[in-house]
């Protein structure tokens, strides 16, 4: 090896020597001698006892295909969700090409009661309709006095499938009874709330919870779904519901035209903080963060989490979202369960990177294990 060679050799060797340095200093408690001390949250909402959620459905679209066909042919992710001509909201123009005012008029007759006539309305006019699932769970928070409270997070999109989960779980006859104190609904997106007149079905004056940044149509839907309960529109920033639990409002844009989201922060006496998100749009390591720099919660602990994580959901997997998985480490949560939204090959990173993942038993059509599936339940604490 001449002269030459060999410092070329060294000077490549150097170099990757010392990417390789910083990427083992960037991970390392090393790094945080740089960084600014973080000034620690200290709002106090009180604590709760436990919390219980069943997942009715995480499954929002059933063949990502089908789904990123509808989505390409349409003009991609920033187009307008109203006009995709997806169910329910079709005028038969075909895929891109339809609108809400149209799909509405076709079905507002039958709303909420006769949800069996309006989806066959639907299947006429819309495109994809039997790829349409959604997302809903129940969330039931234990207070300190073992009072038990009861919320519905999400409505899910299909008024057959929707309807057949909430009847599998119960959810019904809970509407009916009033048994449940609330709805809340996490973001405006066709996956999470279209199927809102199966809510109504059961109980029109249930009071709603919605993001203050809903657009006019979903405002709309609200009122043609059939609701005639109280609306509260949460702003940005905390808003807590009862003691040890409190919502918290991000303003965020997405995709599909939509704006804002919230989701649930539970102070769980003894074990921590619990997180539950409908998608987290927002961005899991910001959620996080904002709980930690906003808030105050047991033991300083981030013990538990769940919902949909929002990390490649469509599976195209970009090898930057490993940073995300890495990045989550450092709270050391010790109950993590995943939804549709988290995305398959984000939920087995996690369980590779031995992240306490609850399985799930992947029935009623729930795709994997590592999901906490349709018709599964996870407790905090377990």
């Amino acid at each position: 090896m001449d002269r030459r060679q060999f410092l070329k050799g060294a000077a490549l060797g150097a170099g990757v020597g010392t990417l390789a340095a910083m990427g083992a200093f960037s991970y390392s408690p090393a790094r945080r001698a740089f960084l600014k001390n973080v000034t620690r949250g200290t709002k106090d909402f009180g604590m709760c006892k436990s919390v219980k959620v069943t997942n009715i459905s995480e499954t929002s679209w059933f063949d990502n295909k089908v789904f990123m066909r509808d989505v390409t042919s349409a003009g991609g992710l920033l187009v307008d969700q109203y006009t995709f001509n997806w169910p329910p909201f079709g005028n038969g123009k075909g895929v891109g090409k339809g609108s809400y005012e149209e799909g509405i008029k076709l079905i507002q007759d039958c709303l909420p009661h006769r949800l069996e006539e309006a989806w066959a309305r639907v299947k006429e006019k819309c495109v994809s309709v039997e790829n349409a699932g959604g997302f809903s769970c129940l969330i039931e928070i234990e207070a300190l006095d073992g009072k038990v409270t009861k919320y519905l997070m999400d409505t899910g999109w299909n008024y057959e499938w929707m309807d057949t989960c909430f009847k599998r779980e119960g959810i019904d006859k809970m509407l009916a009874n009033n048994e449940i104190a609330a709805w809340i609904q996490t973001h405006e997106h066709m996956d999470h709330y279209w199927a809102a007149p199966v809510i109504m079905k059961y109980n029109p004056n249930i009071t709603a919870y919605i993001p203050d940044s809903f657009y006019p149509p979903g405002k709309d839907y609200l009122k043609k779904s059939g609701h005639k309960g109280k609306v509260i529109e949460v702003p940005k920033g905390l808003h807590p519901i009862e003691p040890g639990v409190a919502l918290y409002k991000f303003d965020c844009p997405i995709i599909f035209k939509v704006f804002g989201e919230q989701s649930l922060y539970c102070n769980v006496k003894d074990v921590g903080l619990v997180s539950i998100t409908g998608c987290c749009h927002q961005g899991i390591i910001l959620f996080a963060d904002t709980a930690y720099k906003e808030i105050a919660y047991a033991n300083d602990n981030f013990y538990g989490l769940y919902g949909g994580l929002h990390i490649s959901p469509f599976d195209d997997w970009d090898p930057k979202y490993d940073d995300l998985v890495i990045g989550l480490k450092k709270w050391n949560i010790q109950r993590v369960g995943c939804n549709h939204c988290t995305g398959l090959i984000t939920a087995q990173k996690f369980v590779d990177a031995g992240y306490p993942v609850v399985k799930g038993t992947a029935r009623f059509r729930s795709k994997t294990q590592n999901y906490l599936g349709n018709g599964d339940v996870i407790k905090f604490p377990a």
